[in-house]
């Protein structure tokens, strides 16, 4: 960012203190100047300029942040070859194993492990950013088995025509916008940006457990629309959105979506995140309207680097409350909310090499609105509340901060079945062309996973 501070407060201050001087020294000057003055021998020394103040930081990169849940651990980006354009690259594979074990190796619950017993390309994108005469943008496009669980799944685009997931779901951001010096920046955007709701990542390389909370899965992942990025100090950031609906490439009614997030750091060791939202996100209702809500608290209370044991101990907390109110004959706020917990707890070790995190999570949406990756037919069942909860152990190496190697374990129970079974989610065989007379889709109320993954991004 430019300095934005305003030229010559030093030089008045200078000026100041030369006169006050004046003023005391004035007698002496004045005795001086009847006595014969002495031959000039060099011409006088011009006065020194004033000193430049110095740069103002830019936002959020004042400090390191990579210990933040939800956050790139980048600390050194070799693919920056240019000050106009920086290159991306990011690999994400694994292999999961579904103590369940289902006949079709379907999972259901997550979109973040989608296949069970199978070695799986999750994610592959490169991506471009670029910033010129104030003129920024990004473009990054993607590849890999999680396209099928999330962007395939939008439903908006089957109001009218000339609009597919088929087109859009290669495209993980798309943005294009112009940066304006005001205080610490602001940033006017448009076009596909990743989501702003939820404090788990779409890049999974980006969270410090490999598989995200339920109440993070359960939230968008991508929004079409409008933003700004107001950052009133290098500590702050305000962004207000317009969008066109919850996790859609088009709208489900006439009216837009809206949202804001807010982020502060107070220091490194401290990250305090808000964000809202409300849409129209009911297909055919209008007057119906989606309220959601996250806030995230981080805290880094311990921070050793150089340490051959124990380097860093942090904490994150994500909380979830939101509802649908409206529409005739749709349930009430009192069915239609979700309440959704999630606390990690990371241990850094042997100099941010190998890191240990446990996380606990619950998650209740007594209507099922929020109901994500579940079996076929399980959102629109009529019946039981959902509520979850679940543990996460994940063991992580990161020899360098471009490659993490992780293994994992997650227990998971339901009230209701929600998870893949033996049987399987497709058909007797468990292909899609397969027998489907008498079949019953199995689902359980519990499930295990085991994994390993490994990402890569530069």
């Amino acid at each position: 960012m430019r300095d934005r501070r305003r030229p010559g407060t030093r030089a008045c201050a200078t000026s100041a203190a030369l006169g006050a001087m004046c003023l005391l020294f004035l007698p002496a000057v004045a005795q001086a100047a009847e006595a014969p003055a002495p031959p000039t021998t060099t011409s006088p020394s011009p006065a020194p300029p004033p000193a430049a103040q110095p740069a103002s930081p830019a936002p959020f990169a004042w400090g390191d942040f990579t210990w933040m849940n939800g956050q790139s651990r980048q600390k050194t980006f070799p693919l920056d070859f240019s000050k106009y354009v920086t290159l991306s690259l990011y690999l994400d594979t694994y292999y999961a194993y579904s103590l369940n074990r289902p006949r079709d190796n379907t999972l259901t619950a997550t979109a973040s492990v989608a296949r069970h017993n199978e070695i799986q390309i999750n994610l592959a994108s490169v991506g471009f950013e670029w910033n010129y005469k104030n003129v920024i943008g990004r473009l990054s496009l993607q590849f890999g088995n999680m396209l099928n669980v999330v962007q395939d799944l939008d439903g908006s685009t089957a109001r009218g025509r000339s609009l597919t997931s088929q087109n859009m779901r290669y495209m993980r951001e798309a943005t294009l916008g112009y940066h304006f010096d005001v205080h610490s920046g602001l940033n006017l955007e448009a076009g596909m940006f990743m989501s702003y709701i939820g404090l788990e990542s779409y890049l999974l390389a980006e969270n410090w457990n490999y598989s995200r909370s339920m109440a993070c899965e359960a939230t968008p992942f991508y929004f079409h629309g409008v933003r700004a990025q107001y950052f009133p100090t290098p500590k702050v950031k305000i962004e207000p959105w317009l969008m066109n609906g919850w996790q859609s490439y088009g709208k489900w009614n006439f009216a837009p979506s809206s949202g804001l997030a807010f982020r502060w750091n107070p220091n490194e060791n401290v990250g305090l995140m808000a964000n809202f939202y409300v849409g129209t996100d009911t297909r055919g209702v209008d007057d119906r309207v989606r309220f959601h809500h996250d806030d995230s608290v981080l805290v880094k209370y311990y921070d050793r680097p150089e340490s051959s044991f124990i380097s860093k101990l942090a904490v994150s907390i994500n909380n979830h409350v939101g509802f649908e109110s409206g529409g005739v004959g749709q349930p009430s706020p009192s069915r239609a909310h979700v309440l959704a917990t999630s606390i990690a707890h990371r241990i850094s070790m042997m100099r941010d090499h190998f890191f240990f995190t446990i996380r606990g999570e619950y998650f209740s949406n007594p209507s099922r609105y929020l109901a994500s990756y579940a079996p076929p037919g399980f959102s629109q069942v009529p019946g039981d509340s959902l509520q979850a909860y679940g543990g996460t152990a994940t063991l992580e190496y990161m020899p360098i901060d471009f490659l993490g190697i992780r293994a994992e374990v997650v227990h998971r129970r339901s009230n209701v079945p929600y998870f893949a079974g033996p049987g399987g989610t497709t058909s007797s065989d468990g292909y899609q062309d397969g027998p489907t007379d008498g079949f019953t889709i199995d689902t359980r109320k519990h499930q295990t996973l085991a994994l390993v993954s490994a990402n890569f991004r530069m």
